[in-house]
C-alpha cells in the first residue's frame, strides 16, 4: 500500500471544494477524534461514493465552506496518516529512512535485547500493561536495565500510534543492549536502545481462519529451560526460525516444535489449544511454552464460558485425536487448525468452541485496552 500524503485534489470534484482551510487528503488511512463517529462515517462513504475523478479518497477538511455536510460537523477533525512512517528511537521520532541503528548494537550483532508484539483495536492499545510486565520481566531475566520507566514506556508506545496516525496497528517494541564493541562481552555496551515500529500485519491468509490451516510437527526442539529459556522473550529467535524454515520446505504456516522429553511446547510463533470432548487444553508453560499474552486472554475467556480448561503435558497423539484444535498469539490472534501432519483435526472444520472463542476475543478487542 503505498502511502501518497497530501495532495491537492483534481478539479471538477463536488465534494472537493477548497474553503480557507485548505483540504486533507490521503490514499486509505485516517482518524477521527469525535464523539460523533456515525456524522464521520457518513460524511466520508458519501465522499468516496462521489469522488470518481480519481484513485484515492479525498477526506474534506470539516471547515471546508464548500462542503455543507461536512461543515455542519465542526467537531470532527480529520488526521491523515504522516507520509513516512514514525519510528521512536530512543526518545526520538525518525521518519522510516531515517531511522538506524550502529552496526555495533549488541541487538544486531548477537541478538542481546529483548521484544514484544502488540496490538491496536479500534483506537486502543490491547492489554499493554501485560506486554510492558512481560517486557520488564524477559529485560530482568538478561540483566537489561530498560532505561525508561513501566510508566514512560507505555506512554511511548500509545505516541507512536498517534504519530503514526493508527487506531489499528501491531507494533513492534525492541530494547537493545546498545552499542558495544564487536567482542561478546556485555558490560562493554553502557546505552540501551528503545526501538517502537508501530504499523500493519497480517500472519496468515484470510481464509485460514474461516477455514483452518494445516501444521506440521518439525525436528528442530525447543531450547531447553537452562539453556535460552523460552520465557525470555529474546532478539535470538533462531530456534525459532530454524522451526519455521522447517514449516516452508514442509510447504505449511506454521509448526508444531516438541520439547526435549517430546512433549508439545508451542508453534513457531503461537501458544497452541486442543479440545476434546467439550474440554480445552493447552501445554503447560513448563514444557517450554511462552508466556503468551493472547494464551493468558483465552484462558481466562474459556473459564468465563464456563469451558473447562488445563494445562497437561500433551503428546503428538493428544493432538491427533483433537476434536478441536486453534493457535493463539498477538499477530495471530485465534486461528483455527483443521489437520496435524497429515492427520484431519475432528470434522475438518473449525469447530464450535473455537468459534465462540474467536467471537469472544473479538469483541473484548473492540472494548479493551489504552486509549490511543
Amino acid at each position: 500500500m503505498q502511502d501518497i500524503g497530501y495532495r491537492r485534489p483534481e478539479a471538477g470534484c463536488g465534494m472537493c471544494a477548497i474553503g480557507d482551510a485548505g483540504l486533507l487528503i490521503h490514499d486509505t488511512e485516517y482518524k477521527i477524534q469525535d464523539s460523533k463517529d456515525n456524522v464521520a462515517s457518513t460524511v466520508i462513504n458519501l465522499h468516496r461514493t462521489s469522488c470518481i475523478l480519481h484513485p484515492v479518497s479525498c477526506i474534506p477538511y470539516p471547515f471546508s465552506p464548500g462542503n455543507s455536510a461536512v461543515a455542519s460537523a465542526s467537531s470532527i477533525f480529520y488526521a491523515a496518516r504522516p507520509m513516512h512512517m514514525k519510528v521512536y528511537i530512543d526518545g526520538k521520532f525518525c521518519d522510516q529512512q531515517d531511522a538506524k541503528v550502529s552496526v555495533f548494537d549488541h541487538g544486531l550483532l548477537y541478538g542481546d535485547g529483548i521484544f514484544e508484539g502488540i496490538r491496536a483495536y479500534h483506537g486502543r492499545v490491547f492489554k499493554l500493561k501485560e506486554h510492558i510486565d512481560r517486557l520488564f520481566y524477559s529485560a530482568k531475566a538478561i540483566l537489561l536495565d530498560i532505561p525508561m520507566s513501566h510508566a514512560e514506556m507505555m506512554k511511548a508506545v500509545v505516541e507512536t500510534c498517534r504519530q503514526n496516525g493508527l487506531r489499528d496497528a501491531y507494533i513492534r517494541l525492541v530494547v537493545t543492549r546498545g552499542v558495544g564493541t564487536l567482542g561478546l562481552n556485555p558490560n562493554r555496551c553502557k546505552n540501551p536502545s528503545v526501538i517502537i515500529i508501530a504499523d500493519k500485519i497480517q500472519l496468515y491468509p484470510a481464509e485460514y481462519y474461516e477455514q483452518g490451516m494445516a501444521i506440521v510437527t518439525v525436528p528442530t526442539a525447543r531450547n531447553l529451560h537452562n539453556a535460552v529459556n523460552p520465557a525470555i522473550k529474546s532478539l535470538n529467535y533462531l530456534n525459532n526460525i530454524l522451526a519455521k524454515l522447517e514449516a516452508n520446505i514442509a510447504g505449511v504456516e506454521e509448526a508444531i516444535m516438541l520439547n526435549a522429553e517430546g512433549f508439545v511446547a508451542e508453534c513457531t510463533g503461537d501458544n497452541i489449544f486442543i479440545v476434546r470432548n467439550g474440554q480445552m487444553f493447552t501445554p503447560p508453560l513448563s514444557a517450554g511454552t511462552l508466556y503468551g499474552i493472547t494464551r493468558g486472554v483465552v484462558l481466562e475467556m474459556a473459564r468465563e464460558a464456563g469451558i473447562p480448561a488445563s494445562e497437561p503435558n500433551l503428546t503428538r497423539y493428544d493432538l491427533f485425536i483433537a476434536d478441536e484444535c486453534f493457535l493463539t498469539g498477538t499477530g495471530a490472534e485465534l486461528i483455527p487448525v483443521t489437520k496435524i501432519d497429515g492427520r484431519q483435526i475432528g470434522t475438518g472444520k473449525p469447530g464450535p468452541i473455537t468459534r465462540t472463542l474467536v467471537q469472544r476475543y473479538r469483541a473484548l478487542t473492540e472494548v479493551s485496552g489504552e486509549p490511543i
